[in-house]
C-alpha cells in the first residue's frame, strides 16, 4: 500500500473518547465520512488514555463489512504515564524494535484486523536506533502487518535520515497559517524533494480559528469569509483547509471534528483553488504583516 490509498481528507480520532459518542454512533459518523469519501481515520496507540482504539474497533465490529472499506493510520513511539500503563514512570519517546512490535500487535487486537494500512512513528527519539528500526518496519512489512510506514513531527534532516534507511510514506506534521513553519524552515521542502505527500494535523490551528477573544484568529476569520463570499462557497472553513490544499505538495489533511458537517467543509475545499494572492492574504492574516 501506497500513501495514495489514504483518502485526501482524513478523519482524526485523537478526541474521540471525548466526543460522548456510543460505540453504534461512531459507526454511524463513520459511514457517513466513508459516504463523503473521507476513508481514512487517524489513531495512535496513547489517543483516549490508551483506550480510543478498542473502542473505534468495537464500532467497527457493529457494522460488518465496514472495516473492509476503510483504510486504518495509527502511530506508536510514545509512552504516557497513564493508569493503563502503571509500569511508565516517566513520560518518553520508544523507538525500540521490541516496542514497535508490540504496539503494532495491540493495534492490530484493539482493531480487530489483520492488518494496518498505514503505521507512523509519532515522535523522533533522540535514542532511535535507525537500522534496527529500518529492519523491524522491513518485517512488519513483509509479514502483511501493516501497508506502509511513515513518521509525525519529524524536522527535514531527521526525515531524510531515517529515509535513507527505510522508504517513508509519508511525515505527519502540523501545519496551518498560524504555524507556517514546516514551509519556512525545509521541512515540505525535504517531503517534496523525497516525492513523499504530507498528512497535515491542526490544519484549523488546533480550533485557534474559532477563538473569539484571539484578534489574530478575527482577522484570519474576516480574511476567510471575504474569499467565501467572492467564492460563493458554502463555508468559510472550507476556504481554511483550501489553504492547504493549495500547497504543491498535494497534502492530505486531518480533520479532527466530530461533526459530518465540519467533515465535509474539508471535503469541499478539495474544489477550491485559490490564487496566489487569496493563499498569501490568509498568510498576511494570520502573521499580523506582509511576507518579506
Amino acid at each position: 500500500m501506497t500513501i495514495q490509498a489514504i483518502s485526501h481528507v482524513v478523519a482524526g480520532m485523537w478526541r474521540v473518547m471525548r466526543w460522548n459518542m456510543t460505540r453504534a454512533e461512531l459507526a454511524s459518523f463513520v459511514d457517513e465520512c466513508v459516504a463523503l469519501g473521507v476513508t481514512s481515520f487517524d489513531h495512535a496507540d496513547i489517543y483516549g488514555g490508551y483506550e480510543a482504539e478498542t473502542f473505534f474497533g468495537d464500532a467497527l465490529a457493529l457494522r460488518p463489512g465496514l472495516r473492509e472499506r476503510i483504510q486504518i493510520v495509527t502511530k506508536a513511539g510514545i509512552k504516557l504515564v497513564s493508569p493503563a500503563r502503571p509500569q511508565h514512570r516517566v513520560k518518553h519517546y520508544d523507538s525500540s524494535a521490541a516496542h514497535l512490535r508490540d504496539s503494532v500487535e495491540h493495534s492490530l487486537r484493539a482493531f480487530r484486523c489483520e492488518r494496518i494500512e498505514l503505521f507512523l512513528l509519532h515522535r523522533p527519539d533522540p535514542l532511535i536506533d535507525e537500522d534496527e528500526l529500518a529492519r523491524e518496519i522491513e518485517r512488519l512489512l513483509a509479514a502483511g502487518k501493516i501497508g506502509a510506514f511513515g513518521v509525525s513531527n519529524f524536522s527535514a534532516r531527521q526525515f531524510e535520515s531515517l529515509h535513507a534507511r527505510i522508504p517513508l510514506a509519508t511525515n505527519q506534521i502540523e501545519l496551518s497559517p498560524f504555524h507556517p513553519t514546516p514551509i519556512e524552515d525545509g521541512t515540505t521542502s525535504a517531503l517534496a524533494a523525497a516525492r513523499v505527500t504530507p498528512m497535515i494535523w491542526s490544519p484549523l490551528g488546533g480550533g485557534r480559528l474559532f477563538d473569539e477573544n484571539d484578534a489574530a484568529a478575527a482577522q484570519v476569520r474576516e480574511t476567510l469569509q471575504t474569499i467565501q463570499r467572492e467564492r460563493g462557497a458554502r463555508s468559510w472553513v472550507s476556504i481554511a483547509y483550501a489553504w492547504i490544499f493549495r500547497l504543491p505538495s498535494q497534502p492530505i489533511a486531518i480533520a479532527g471534528t466530530r461533526r459530518i458537517e465540519g467533515v465535509r467543509d474539508a471535503v469541499d475545499a478539495l474544489d477550491i483553488e485559490l490564487t496566489r494572492e487569496e493563499w498569501f492574504a490568509i498568510l498576511e492574516a494570520a502573521r499580523g504583516r506582509a511576507v518579506d
